[in-house]
Order: C-alpha cells, then sequence, then structure tokens
C-alpha cells in the first residue's frame, strides 16, 4: 500500500510505501527522504505511484515524538531569528515557516517573495547561527494557507488543505465566465489574496454553456422584435433583452434568433 505523507506544512506531501504497516491519516512516520531521515504525517492512504516508492522506516514510537516536540519549539525560533536577519540585511522576502529534519543534520526554511531574491549572504548566517546544512524553498501565497489553515467565505476548510494533489490554476477568466468578474477582488479573493480555488470547480461547465450564447449586446429577434441583449444567464440558459420600445423581457436561448 503507498501513502501520501507531508514532511514540510507547505507542500502537497510524497508518496510512501507502507508495505506491512497498518496506518491511518493523521499518523506521524519515520521516512527517508533525499539525504537524510524525517517525520512526516500521512495525509491519505491509497495512493497511486508511477514508480516505486520508498519504503517508511516505521510509525513514530513515543521517543520519536519527543523529538518531533523538540523540534517544533526550535521551528519557531528559527522562524523568528530568519525574519531578524531577512530585515537587517534588507532582502525583500517574507519568512513564512521552518522546518528541522528528523536527523537533525537539515534546517529548510520557507519564504514567499515578488523578485528574485540573492540569498547567498543569509544562507552563510543561518549556517553559522543553526550549524546545519540550510536550504531556503520559496513557496506561493497558496502554498502559505495550505500551511498555515482557515476557513473560507463558506465556512468549510480551505481547498487547498483538502486536496493533496494540487489544485488547477484560476484566473480572471474563470470569474468573468460565471459573471462574476464585476464583484471586486476582495469578494472573489481567499486567505492567500489569491483567486478563490473553488472559481475553478465549475469555471469548465460554464464555458461550455456560454458557447451556446449570443455576445451581450448582440442585436437578436425574439417574437418577431428586434432587441439586444444586455444580461445572461447561463446556468437558465436565458438572456434579457431589450427590445427597440424600451421594454426589456427574459426569454429562453430557444426563443430567439439571431
Amino acid at each position: 500500500m503507498n501513502i501520501n505523507a507531508k514532511i514540510f506544512s507547505w507542500d502537497n506531501g510524497y508518496v510512501f510505501n507502507a508495505s506491512g504497516l497498518d496506518l491511518q491519516i493523521g499518523d506521524i512516520v519515520i521516512v527517508n527522504f533525499d539525504s537524510g531521515t524525517e517525520n512526516a504525517i500521512i495525509s491519505k492512504v491509497g495512493v497511486n505511484a508511477e514508480e516505486e516508492a520508498p519504503k517508511i522506516i516505521r510509525r513514530a514510537n513515543n521517543s520519536d515524538l519527543e523529538i518531533c516536540e523538540r523540534n517544533a519549539e526550535k521551528e519557531k525560533e528559527a522562524v523568528r531569528l530568519c525574519r531578524q536577519m531577512v530585515k537587517k540585511r534588507g532582502l525583500s522576502m517574507k519568512v513564512v515557516d521552518s522546518h528541522f529534519s528528523f536527523d537533525g543534520g537539515k534546517v529548510t526554511f520557507s519564504f514567499i517573495a515578488e523578485k528574485r531574491v540573492d540569498f547567498r549572504d543569509l544562507v552563510k548566517d543561518l549556517s553559522k547561527e543553526f550549524q546545519r546544512s540550510i536550504r531556503l524553498q520559496q513557496i506561493g501565497s497558496r502554498d502559505e494557507a495550505k500551511g498555515k489553515g482557515g476557513f473560507g467565505a463558506c465556512g468549510r476548510g480551505l481547498c487547498c488543505m483538502k486536496f493533496s494533489g494540487g489544485l488547477q490554476s484560476v484566473t480572471i477568466e474563470d470569474a468573468r465566465a460565471q459573471q462574476m468578474g464585476q464583484r471586486g477582488s476582495d469578494r472573489l479573493s481567499g486567505l492567500c489574496d489569491r483567486l478563490r480555488c473553488c472559481l475553478g470547480f465549475e469555471s469548465g461547465q460554464y464555458k461550455k454553456n456560454l458557447e451556446k450564447f449570443p455576445g451581450e449586446r448582440q442585436w437578436i429577434t425574439c417574437e418577431g422584435k428586434k432587441g439586444v441583449i444586455v444580461d445572461r444567464n447561463i446556468m437558465m440558459e436565458q438572456v434579457t433583452v431589450e427590445f427597440e420600445s424600451g421594454n426589456k423581457k427574459k426569454v429562453s436561448l430557444k426563443d430567439i434568433k439571431i
């Protein structure tokens, strides 16, 4: 059986071979990852893998959990120190989180930056401070929200936390297809300040239905009278027509002629 387990709070996790182990979502396990040993939290069971996945060493025992707890405390202080160093050097980057490897050999820092950042001197500072191998990983604002958690405007948990395989990118065209383009960024943005992931769930159906419609402000004929389309209800397959007389009426697509 293969499982998906998250090593870093901000990523989608990695696939591991859990053969011979009875594991559930939320269990902490010890795994071999890259050049060291890591602790990971299981986020999904029964995952398909395109190639042979690395095998889980064991389910975390009490001694392992104590190490994880100590590392978690050190990670908070590491973030604080790293932010101080970033501020001192005047770097345009936001330090989001840190992670101490289970074997203690590496510290990974995640950060957000709008532009390319030369952090070579920062790495030297961090290496001197922590006496460990240092890795800096740039992430996106959605990855930050995924790691921090929270609830969307719908009252449910964030989509980026629920779907371990990642989500498709959302564009303003997805919002426009659903006639939401004029609602303002504050109503369309999630906690990450990007367009809400849920805008991508139904955009395909809206775009498919939209292919049946004439364009806005296009002249059509309905009930023997000429009019112009001033609004469209995509899912109801209706349009609002303003006739030459100035009267407006909602009509079905099948009742108009172009």
